[in-house]
């Protein structure tokens, strides 16, 4: 059969117009994100659902751990639990302090603190095997059918820590006092001075943080005096005293000034457990 010149110049315009097209398709494809719960792969720019839980979740709502909230911080979540945040650090096994979820559930006290919040002190239960000195040395228990007599339940682990509450505390600097303690807005007493003026610590305890990450408090020390009391100290100009070092009450410890503040000014907490409580009720009268 005889083909024309003009038919096969024809179907070759053709071919090379869908090659053409072809490229171009591929070349103008944009990249396919899967964000299906059912994905299982792992390459960069695809986001993929994960079901495995948080670290702690198992934890989430029992006394004495904290479930992390948008915004907060280490420091934040120690100075509204009464802890540094060093010891929530090492408690949790937390290798970056910078690095925590939403979601995330943080033990907030002391492995050991789960003790002393129930007041029971668990004790090793006797063996029937003694030795020949124990056993000439201790007196029999007379015959009887009645029940046995209980031990002595261990007073409750509050009564002996009662004296906790008993801190000397002392006002941190001479000023007057500019506003005083409300629950909702202020959460403890601003105290008038000038820059550079002293600010002692209220009472003897540890240094759990001394910085400025905390926003709106400026450059911050707070201190923590035992399992009960924290103090904190905002706004200076000048910190005087480095975390984990031990001060007596009346050591100064920072300089006064208006760091993240609208005047020069001392911002004074005491917190109890965490919770911001009225200084006028520790503080001797002036």
């Amino acid at each position: 059969m005889l083909v024309s010149r003009s038919h096969v110049v024809g179907v070759s315009a053709v071919l090379t117009a869908l090659v053409l097209v072809g490229c171009g398709t591929r070349m103008t494809k944009a990249p396919v994100e899967d964000r299906g719960a059912s994905s299982a792969s792992s390459s960069p720019g695809v986001v993929v659902a994960s079901a495995k839980p948080l670290p702690g979740a198992e934890n989430a709502g029992k006394p004495g751990y904290y479930t992390v909230k948008a915004g907060d911080t280490l420091i934040r979540i120690g100075l509204e639990n009464g802890q540094g945040w060093k010891d929530i650090a090492r408690w949790n096994n937390l290798d970056n302090a910078n690095l925590i979820e939403v979601g995330q559930v943080l033990r907030v006290v002391p492995p050991s603190a789960a003790v002393a919040e129930t007041g029971v002190v668990t004790r090793p239960v006797a063996s029937a095997a003694v030795t020949p000195s124990s056993a000439a040395s201790a007196p029999r228990p007379a015959a009887s059918t009645a029940a046995p007599v209980p031990a002595p339940v261990p007073a409750p682990a509050h009564a002996a820590a009662s004296s906790e509450d008993d801190v000397p505390f002392i006002w941190p600097a001479s000023g007057s006092l500019l506003a005083g303690f409300d629950e909702a807005r202020n959460k403890g007493f601003d105290i008038a001075g000038k820059a550079g003026d002293p600010v002692l610590a209220a009472a003897d305890g540890r240094v759990v943080y001394a910085g400025a990450g905390l926003r709106g408090y400026g450059n911050l020390v707070i201190l923590k005096h035992n399992n009960t009391f924290l103090t904190a100290y905002a706004h200076n100009q000048a910190l005087l005293v480095k975390e984990d070092q031990t001060v007596r009450r009346g050591q100064k410890i920072a300089e006064m000034g208006s760091t993240d503040a609208d005047r020069v000014k001392l911002h004074f907490e005491i917190r109890r457990q965490g919770k911001p409580v009225d200084p006028v009720r520790y503080l001797p009268a002036r």
